[in-house]
């Protein structure tokens, strides 16, 4: 649940069957988790100010400049994950006839399911604890809204028919990347008790209803 820098969406075409990636990307994938690993053990042992690229460079067994070619700053290293890219191509894979919210609610109930299924969770609670404790990481993270909140515009737009342009598109997807950060945030502010798929149900209600309990008042 976080609002990291997404790579650029693919093209929307139906995979293939039993497609898988070539080896030059795979070598890209096997990088990057490198890095991201060696980064997350680094600050488990001495913290977060203290671990640094030199570091990770070492720990993940390449170059410092390597590092910054997949990274452009340590804070992206324990932003970015693949959360946008499974919930940018699930929503381009549902059927178009049905309800918008029900898209969206059954596409990030998805990713957080297979997020928690596939990733340790020491380092699921570990980045929220960054998200809401180190000031660097969440500067970043609100940097980097704007350009996932484009993206998301268009695949709104594809969705929806409207504009990507549209203000009631930007203001809607800015809504949701801000609520989904707020919900990593809320997780990691309050122990990881929570189960976060029930958080994001919580987060979503709120975008399609409102506050509960304001128009009451």
């Amino acid at each position: 649940m976080t609002a990291a820098r997404p790579t650029s969406p693919a093209p929307h075409r139906a995979p293939s069957e039993g497609a898988r990636p070539g080896l030059r990307e795979r070598k890209k994938i096997k990088t990057r988790e490198a890095i991201r690993g060696a980064t997350y053990a680094l600050i488990e042992e001495q913290g977060y100010d203290a671990t640094t690229i030199d570091q990770i460079a070492d720990r993940a067994e390449v170059s410092p400049s390597t590092v910054f070619r997949y990274f452009p700053t340590k804070e992206d290293i324990v932003l970015t994950d693949e959360f946008e890219a499974v919930v940018l191509e699930e929503i381009r894979r549902r059927p178009a006839e049905e309800p918008w919210p029900d898209t969206l609610r059954y596409v990030l109930r998805h990713a957080v399911r297979a997020g928690l299924e596939e990733e340790d969770p020491c380092v699921s609670r570990l980045r929220t604890h960054l998200m809401a404790q180190v000031p660097a990481v969440r500067s970043r993270m609100m940097e980097s809204m704007a350009a996932t909140g484009r993206t998301l515009c268009r695949v709104i737009a594809e969705r929806t028919g409207h504009s990507s342009d549209d203000l009631e598109v930007r203001v809607y997807a800015m809504s949701l990347i801000g609520g989904l950060m707020e919900t990593g945030v809320y997780w990691a502010e309050h122990g990881h008790r929570d189960d976060p798929r029930d958080l994001v149900d919580r987060a979503l209600d709120v975008l399609e209803h409102g506050l509960p309990g304001a128009g009451n008042r």
